[in-house]
């Protein structure tokens, strides 16, 4: 039982990121907060893997990095098309 509850903290966190308007910001923060997630992913699949090694439910961490890449991933999506487009108008359309 406590294997679940190891495995759902870390699904907690992962969804209890806070939401942030990324078109908002300038493009310094932009790849700062490209970064901080980045760094998120990488935190929270060694937490995953830890669990692996001490032999949780390989169906418990399979799925928690199932949701660990989704949620990421679409983080990551998110701000690099806000990242690509403000590159785009503040750099490239101004030559």
């Amino acid at each position: 039982m406590e294997e679940v509850k190891q495995i759902q903290n870390i699904i907690d966190e992962l969804n209890q990121r806070p939401i942030k308007e990324y078109k908002k910001m300038k493009i310094e923060e932009i790849s700062r907060e490209l970064r901080d997630v980045m760094e998120f992913e990488q935190k929270s699949f060694q937490k995953i893997e830890e669990l692996e090694k001490k032999g949780i439910n390989p169906d418990l961490t399979k799925y928690a990095k199932i949701v660990c890449k989704n949620t990421t991933e679409r983080e990551i999506a998110e701000i690099q098309e806000v990242y690509l487009t403000k590159i785009d108008k503040e750099y490239l359309n101004s030559k």
